[in-house]
């Protein structure tokens, strides 16, 4: 089976080309900017027609996408996740090739979620922000072209590889600090809100099953439980062997509450730290000390930008009968392989 993986570079792409290459009936030709990519070629620029003339070349039986943008504004975002895919889109339907085509989607699609609930593949998606916003039209591309297609809506990936800008990333990378300057306390903000964390080598293998399969329209990937920031954190000091104390500060992002590796408000010029009143000072992290100059506030750690809310669980029922998918790794084991990698930078 000839497979075009665009996106080879990217945090799922990586494990999804592995998966592949793992597969001896798999032939992979990897499509991206980079130049480690077979064929450099930028989806967000690049016109249709070239892309055709690549697929008649090749004439690969899947076409699965990985690539996209999480951070940047509305038109950067529309740019790499919503134009790219109206290209690929395009292509595939100029082309003789007659490829399936598995498109990478998120759970971002969905927005906000009610307490509780499992969220369905049928859920009417309310995104709450610019990137939910040019994932969902893309998957309306998709599903709107008339290819054999499939989108994976997936949840909250986590495991090696995690990006030190994501939750996780950050918890981690707050508490390898904490542990290298031999902080006692470590101060968190925003744990209480709750995401469907799922391995992303189980997405990987979601996409391999979804390449081999008829299986079209969307399907959600994710562990179907919801777990909250605060019990991972909590899990992720049991496997680093952190033995301080895990602060929680409540109350919503802002000046007094920077996230991980933001400059802090002081510094800002927002507030001087001598004028400021005992109690915000107490949320700064300052502390007296000696010739009363304050210390550092502690790190402080936000959830996800994604306008999802405080919850957010799959209901997993679709990717088990129609991709015969189940994830196998657990949570644990997601967060000791953050870990390994975070500690690798002590």
């Amino acid at each position: 089976m000839r497979v075009l993986l665009i996106g080879a570079n990217g945090y799922i792409g990586r494990f999804v080309a592995d998966r592949l290459l793992a597969d001896p009936a798999v032939q992979l030709t990897a499509l991206g900017r980079g130049d480690d990519a077979d064929v450099r070629f930028d989806l967000a620029s690049g016109s249709p027609g070239a892309l055709t003339r690549f697929l008649d070349a090749v004439h690969p039986g899947v076409v699965i996408n990985c690539a996209g943008a999480t951070r940047g504004g509305a038109r950067e975002l529309t740019r790499h996740n919503t134009v790219a895919v109206a290209t690929v889109c395009e292509a595939l339907r100029r082309s003789g090739c007659g490829a399936r085509l598995v498109q990478i989607g998120c759970s971002a699609e969905y927005g906000p979620s009610q307490p509780g609930s499992s969220t369905a593949e049928d859920a009417v998606p309310r995104p709450g922000g610019p990137y939910g916003v040019s994932k969902l039209a893309a998957t309306e591309l998709v599903l709107g072209s008339g290819l054999d297609a499939v989108v994976l809506r997936v949840f909250s990936p986590a495991g090696p590889g995690t990006p030190a800008g994501s939750p996780l990333g950050r918890l981690a990378e707050a508490m390898r600090r904490a542990m290298q300057t031999g902080d006692g306390e470590l101060k968190l903000g925003g744990l209480g809100v709750q995401r469907d964390f799922v391995d992303v080598r189980d997405v990987a293998r979601a996409v391999h099953a979804a390449s081999l399969s008829a299986a079209q329209g969307i399907i959600n990937i994710g562990s179907g439980r919801a777990v909250r920031l605060r019990d991972a954190a909590a899990t992720l000091a049991r496997v680093a062997g952190y033995g301080g104390a895990l602060h929680e500060l409540d109350g919503p992002p802002g000046p007094l509450r920077p996230g991980i590796g933001q400059p802090r408000p002081e510094l800002l010029g927002h507030h001087r730290p001598e004028v400021l009143s005992h109690h915000r000072a107490e949320a700064l992290g300052h502390h007296r000390g000696d010739g009363d100059h304050p210390t550092h506030p502690a790190p402080v750690a936000y959830p996800y930008p994604d306008g999802c809310g405080s919850w957010q669980q799959a209901d997993v029922r679709t990717a088990r009968d129609r991709l015969g998918w189940r994830p196998r790794i657990n949570l644990e084991e997601s967060l000791a392989d953050i870990w390994m990698e975070a500690a690798c930078r002590i």
